[in-house]
């Protein structure tokens, strides 16, 4: 599945020159660039390396496989179909779409199907492993008699494609998506034609619709009325009353005939309102940090009055999903069950954005030695602050961030000498890649209008021929251009060199839909998710992705350039990307909730993500610690949602010492920089104890220091507190709260959080509730180099509110603040114990006042039942409004079951209620109580307290 060449992104490369071919004889040449001004800066028009490239003539044709009838504009890249139009080894045929719930490949006779449920599994639980769900095709439908040379691409919406078929004689268009069970069809020249696997089990054939079912998977054709179905051995074809379009349809798995008929009549009545259009839109309402994401669907009735469609959701989606409820029966996919929608023509989510800082703030030992050893780290960094490996795009990117985080540290701490220098880098660097004098071929970007692009040049990665890791190797420049433009406003001014980076910005992922010089969010799979690395994708696996955290650094530069220069745009594209790709990397490539990798996979994370499916394994090594570490880095404080689950970071982290064979060895910075976001004392000892180590190629030992002690001193991300500032974070250690704002700005703002909570930001600085000792300026915000940090206003909190909505399972049977990692056992069914607690442990909190927020009660039990089969745990939450005695509401959720491979797993609400009595309301002097105990199995379970279950509370 990966390709014969992998990229190695830790080995240089780059390439300056331009090969011609003349009279069959390749000839290297250079080209001076030609200037095309942007304020102060440039780009250059004429080439100066190595351009895209395919089959045939896409390297000056790209459009050379879509249709006239293709959308205009330049085309896109990086997506789950981009094999289709982008053909690198096959000039006829793509390589397998994986739409989910269903994949597709293209042949000369038609568009296969598959609907593969059966993971394939390879590696070992502690080794390199993948997950892939390859296409294994079910059935083809096409054209009696067609057979087109090629498929080309008739037009494209923002998850959907639509590959056209002609042989001259017969022609046929498709129309699949992401998320669509439907997949529509227009043909002409022949007899529609579905060609099953094997003998397909026909379960219903009446009329127009016909039902049948191939290596398990229910399918079902719809003609338009009047028409019927025949079906002879494999082959089942319709004329379809000479009116030339249908539908086909994978259904849900279902139990029985019965269900199966029920359904395909429910997706009867969507089947000839076939989907023409998909387009997303979203809101940013800074007040209370909501982002509203709709997904919308446009149709056109073939036939009837219908204009909805039928639609299935990821996790990321159904598990924010607003305002729409699901039908029971879920699809398979390689990203976990996906639920259904029927009758609707869009589906909104709504999903909190948690904030993101410039910086961690300094809060620990401000007067010590702790600081001197930071003083040190940032005096030995300051005659080199970028310590570049390569004059790449990727590895100038990582000079770039190395020092933008050296700025910003050094700011915090007033060191302006070390700030000074890194800035000074940052900003010769991008002046000097920002401008295309006459005759430069080197450090330059170059715009390619036929492929709506623009190159960084030395190149590498396939960041030129295949369009590669944009994203990746651009965020490094904008993030470090928004710290300078806190220091240095006039250099990001429109005027001056903020357009060149609004055209990285564009190229990557534009924000504007009216500009059409590059795709609309090349990079950025809407309905996914997620980025995808592959320009071309064309791989058996689909497209992929492997550093889904240098997708979040470019998510991030663009809220913090655009909430630096005003351009509310930019941060709102930036919140966007930033928040839902945060909860796709929860759940595809961490799996937080242990609900979708296979059970069988044996790994808590993945170094990349395919389109079929998943691989704890890179590119470039397969050293667990870079496995792991790939889709942690750079660490910055716009990665903080590294620490949205501080029990999984430990799970996390967990793994790589077992898989490891030991605490790591490379990398070792990134590692304990993620580790603190679980459990900050543990990593800054790990720190204290090996001075020696080499750091990770970005990073530096002042900026790791900084961000290892000031955790340890800050505990952990609160995600239960938002604020109505993009530059804010909320940390908790052992139940008390730590507030943190930035104002990059030059007027002081008051920064509201979502309990009440208020902190005063003078303009340049960044503020902290709580006892705080480092703080710095910065010459934006009119504080000059090297004044002393005046002090800052004390906080405004709300009144004392005796009770937290946010409780740990506490070893002795306390529920509240988090303590100390430890373990309790909870016994053996011996029996069937199911919703009946039989030996439980029991945990209680009494004296709680507490305001009912609404929703419902949420918990993360980490559960290991080691080798031990057949074992289920289950909970039940109890509420006594006013400790009176008395329950008022009781919720006992379906049991857990265990899996038998050693390693915590996590019973969530999202086991389902097995029975709830009672209604909630607000906490008087109340009571809660959870029982967790064994409902089946013949072996005992571990449960993790202290610091590890915890239950939430729908309070405030």
């Amino acid at each position: 599945m990966k390709p014969p060449v992998p990229r190695r992104r830790w080995a240089l490369a780059a390439t300056t020159t331009l090969a011609l071919v003349v009279g069959g004889l390749a000839i290297t040449v250079t080209r001076p660039a030609e200037a095309a001004p942007v304020g102060a800066g440039s780009y250059t028009t004429t080439p100066v390396g190595p351009l895209p490239s395919g089959c045939g003539s896409m390297s000056s044709n790209p459009r050379q496989f879509a249709t006239a009838n293709a959308p205009a504009g330049a085309i896109p890249t990086n997506d789950w179909w981009s094999s289709l139009l982008w053909k690198r080894t096959d000039c006829s045929f793509s390589e397998p779409l994986h739409a989910h719930p269903i994949s597709y490949d293209t042949f000369g006779d038609g568009l296969g199907f598959s609907a593969n449920s059966t993971p394939a599994i390879s590696g070992t639980a502690t080794g390199v492993g993948e997950y892939h769900y390859p296409y294994v095709q079910d059935i083809r439908v096409g054209v009696a008699g067609l057979g087109a040379p090629q498929v080309k691409v008739d037009g494209w919406t923002d998850w959907t494609v639509s590959p056209h078929w002609s042989d001259g004689t017969r022609t046929m268009r498709a129309t699949i998506g992401h998320g669509l069970p439907f997949a529509y069809f227009q043909a002409t020249g022949g007899d529609a034609v579905i060609s099953a696997t094997g003998t397909p089990d026909v379960w219903s054939n009446s009329g127009a619709t016909v039902g049948f079912r191939v290596n398990g998977h229910d399918y079902v054709g719809y003609a338009p009325s009047g028409a019927n179905w025949t079906v002879s051995g494999g082959r089942i074809s319709s004329t379809l009353a000479g009116r030339g379009y249908f539908s086909v349809a994978l259904l849900p798995p279902t139990a029985s005939t019965a269900e199966r008929a029920d359904l395909a009549a429910t997706y009867g009545r969507y089947a000839h309102a076939h989907v023409t259009g998909t387009t997303v839109s979203y809101a940013c309402d800074q007040a209370t940090s909501g982002l509203t994401t709709t997904y919308a669907f446009t149709t056109t009735a073939r036939e009837g009055s219908a204009t909805q469609t039928v639609v299935s959701l990821y996790p990321h989606q159904w598990k924010s999903l607003s305002g729409s409820t699901p039908i029971t029966p879920t699809y398979p996919s390689a990203r976990g069950r996906m639920k259904v929608l029927t009758g609707v023509n869009q589906f909104r989510t709504a999903m909190k954005f948690q904030g993101v800082l410039p910086e961690l703030p300094a809060v620990g030992d401000g007067s010590g030695a702790d600081l001197a050893t930071l003083n040190g780290h940032l005096a030995a960094a300051r005659a080199n602050p970028m310590d570049q490996r390569g004059g790449d795009t990727y590895w100038t990117g990582k000079g770039l961030g190395r020092a933008a985080r050296l700025a910003e540290v050094a700011d915090l701490v007033n060191d302006t000498t070390t700030r000074d220098s890194a800035l000074n880098a940052i900003r010769s660097t991008l002046t000097d890649w920002f401008t295309a004098s006459s005759g430069k071929t080197s450090k330059v970007f170059y715009y390619n209008g036929n492929w709506g692009t623009l190159i960084g040049y030395p190149a590498s990665y396939g960041s030129d021929q295949e369009l590669n890791d944009h994203h990746f190797h651009y965020g490094y420049y904008i993030a470090a251009a928004a710290t300078l433009a806190k220091f240095d406003p006039a250099w990001a001014a429109t005027s001056r060199y903020g357009g060149m980076v609004d055209l990285l910005i564009r190229d990557a992922n534009n924000y504007r839909r009216d500009d059409t010089r590059f795709p609309y969010l090349r990079d950025f799979d809407i309905y996914a998710g997620h980025d995808w690395a592959s320009g071309h994708g064309s791989f058996g696996s689909g497209n992929n992705q492997e550093s889904s955290s240098e997708g979040m650094n470019f998510a991030n530069a663009l809220i913090q350039w655009g909430q630096v220069t005003g351009d509310t745009a930019v941060r709102d594209a930036g919140i966007f990307l930033y928040t839902t790709q945060a909860a796709a990397i929860q759940e595809y490539w961490f799996d937080v909730s242990d609900q979708n990798f296979p059970a069988a996979f044996g790994h808590s994370t993945v170094g990349m993500v395919w389109g079929d499916g998943g691989a704890y394994a890179t590119w470039f090594s397969g050293e667990p610690e870079m496995i792991q570490g790939i889709n942690l880095l750079p660490v910055t404080g716009g990665h903080l949602y590294l620490g949205n689950y501080p029990a999984y970071v430990r799970t996390n982290y967990a793994e790589l010492v077992r898989n490891n064979g030991g605490q790591p060895t490379v990398w070792q910075d990134i590692l304990w920089q993620f580790q603190a976001l679980g459990d900050g004392d543990a990593a800054l000892a790990n720190l204290r104890a090996n001075p020696g180590y080499t750091p990770e190629e970005g990073e530096s030992r002042a900026h790791t220091f900084h961000w290892i002690r000031n955790l340890a001193a800050l505990g952990t991300v609160d995600t239960t507190v938002t604020a109505n500032h993009p530059l804010s974070a909320v940390f908790s250690r052992n139940g008390a709260r730590t507030y943190v704002a930035s104002n990059p700005t030059a007027t002081p703002i008051t920064v509201r959080f979502s309990n009440g909570t208020t902190l005063s930001v003078a303009a340049g600085r960044t503020a902290t509730t709580g006892a705080y000792t480092w703080s710095g300026g910065n010459a934006s915000g009119g504080v000059p180099p090297g004044t002393p940090p005046p002090t800052d206003p004390p906080p405004t909190d709300p009144p004392p509110n005796p009770g937290t909505p946010t409780r740990y399972l506490l070893p002795g049977g306390g529920l509240g603040a988090a303590g100390g990692a430890a373990t309790t056992t909870v016994a053996a069914a011996n029996g069937n114990h199911d919703g009946t607690p039989t030996n439980a442990q029991v945990f209680t909190a009494t004296g709680l006042n507490l305001a009912y927020a609404g929703g419902q009660t949420a918990l993360d039990l980490f559960v290991d039942s080691g080798t031990a089969v057949g074992n289920g745990v289950q909970v039940r939450v109890s509420y006594d409004l006013t400790g009176n005695g008395s329950w008022e509401r009781v919720e006992t959720l379906r049991y857990f079951a265990t899996d038998p491979v050693p390693g915590y797993e996590h019973y969530t609400q999202s086991a389902g209620l097995a029975s709830a009595t009672g209604t909630l309301g607000a906490l008087s002097n109340g009571t809660v109580r959870v029982e967790v105990w064994s409902a089946i199995g013949n072996n005992p379970t571990t449960l993790g307290v202290g610091n590890q279950s915890v239950l939430r509370l729908p309070y405030s």
